[in-house]
């Protein structure tokens, strides 16, 4: 992969459909770029790859390295290279964004790619516990996701801004995971302040997408539901 190209293997809305049997191996994504985001088979846990290490975010805040063969039904990832580093306070998610559009404010039809580094007042991160029946669709298993807070602790957030327009797709506006420093918790972030954290953002404008070939991708209507998106996301 080029610098700050995205490979995305499959869409949200299959997720939304309950798509997530199979999909690619650790071993491939971790050749598609440095960090990205996505979830593993049956949608046990949040996936975070952070400097080509592939990490499986699970209920509870506990977190492993996963296995080369590990299947992944859904991933966003990205040879990320900073064009741009600064310091920034976050009094809440939407700080992210105003760092974003001070970094480039002209991008609101493009993809964004950032790192979060450092120490955080507050997080709060789900995972989702996994599919209890084929088919079950991610917007229900979020009604039943594992929620933790995690106070004065110093680690990494991986996120990709997608343009609204590509709902659906991706998650549109900020879809970010969190890997704590020891590699002892993580997840999928909601909320999150931080008085002093460095952030690498940089711009996208080259998009690689990876359908499945299975027949329970084709069976799917794959129709977007942004409300229910937003709800399990937290992307509201």
């Amino acid at each position: 992969m080029e610098d700050n190209h995205i490979y995305q293997f499959s869409l949200l809305n299959a997720l939304m459909d309950g798509v997530s049997e199979t999909g690619i191996t650790a071993r491939k994504l971790v050749q598609k770029g440095n960090q990205g985001v996505g979830t593993f088979a049956l949608m046990r846990g949040e996936l975070v790859m952070l400097d080509k290490k592939v990490y499986q975010l699970q209920a509870g805040g506990n977190v492993q390295e996963v296995d080369p063969d590990a299947q992944i039904p859904f991933a966003v990832s990205t040879m990320f290279v900073p064009q741009q580093t600064t310091d920034i306070e976050l009094k809440d998610k939407n700080g992210i964004d105003e760092a974003l559009n001070a970094f480039n404010d002209h991008a609101r039809n493009l993809f964004m790619t950032y790192r979060i580094t450092g120490h955080f007042d507050y997080l709060k991160c789900r995972t989702v516990r996994g599919q209890e029946y084929k088919g079950q669709s991610l917007s229900e298993l979020g009604k039943s996701q594992s929620v933790e807070v995690y106070e004065d602790v110093d680690g990494t957030i991986i996120g990709f801004r997608t343009p609204k327009n590509w709902q659906g797709f991706g998650v549109a506006g900020e879809h970010l995971h969190f890997l704590q420093a020891d590699h002892k918790a993580g997840g999928h972030v909601l909320e999150v302040r931080a008085r002093k954290v460095s952030i690498g953002m940089a711009l996208a404008s080259n998009v690689h997408v990876e359908l499945p070939t299975t027949e329970d991708f084709n069976a799917a209507t794959l129709v977007t539901d942004d409300a229910g998106v937003k709800d399990v996301e937290g992307s509201a």
